[in-house]
């Protein structure tokens, strides 16, 4: 067995959470927790399921400053509505609007943070039965209330209504 040099430790996400909110001036952070959560087993196998894909990756805007990959974190960029795009093709999606390890990490392959493409490989070999027509985008505004009265249940209708079974969420 081979023992991890020291310096070798998870980074401490939680607590930087908490003090990116602070030096924003929000009180203490308080993290959401839910007592009963919507998970359910799969009611039928992946490769028969219909599989849709939800991403808080931003639509790239050229006019809102750098949003390329290692990019400083870019306010201008987010955005605060739902929005669905075609899963047909690979769109141009970016994540300098949110707050990631920028440190640790360098954001150029986006297939980490939006596998539509390893997606569509997976619908071909036969291991998921097929993709939603439409993938959609949920903001990351800051607000767990808006989250939840507003983008959740609006996000649960654009599944339900192209006929989801299975939903990957890759927040960045």
């Amino acid at each position: 067995m081979t023992v991890a040099a020291d310096h070798d430790v998870p980074v401490p996400y939680m607590q930087r959470t908490r003090d990116y909110y602070a030096a924003l001036g929000f009180g203490a952070y308080r993290w959401a927790h839910c007592t009963d959560v919507p998970f359910t087993p799969l009611s039928k196998p992946l490769a028969q399921s219909r599989v849709a894909l939800i991403t808080t990756a931003a639509p790239y805007q050229p006019d809102k400053g750098d949003q390329g990959p290692g990019a400083k974190y870019n306010a201008a960029a987010k955005f605060y509505k739902v929005y669905a795009d075609s899963t047909d093709s690979i769109p141009d999606l970016r994540i300098s609007h949110v707050g990631y390890d920028r440190k640790h990490t360098t954001a150029e392959d986006p297939s980490t943070w939006f596998p539509l493409k390893q997606l569509q490989l997976a619908v071909k070999a036969g291991r998921i039965g097929a993709l939603a027509p439409r993938f959609y985008g949920s903001p990351t505004n800051r607000s767990q209330r808006v989250t939840t009265e507003s983008d959740a249940p609006e996000l649960l209708r654009c599944c339900r209504g192209d006929g989801a079974d299975v939903v990957l969420l890759v927040p960045s």
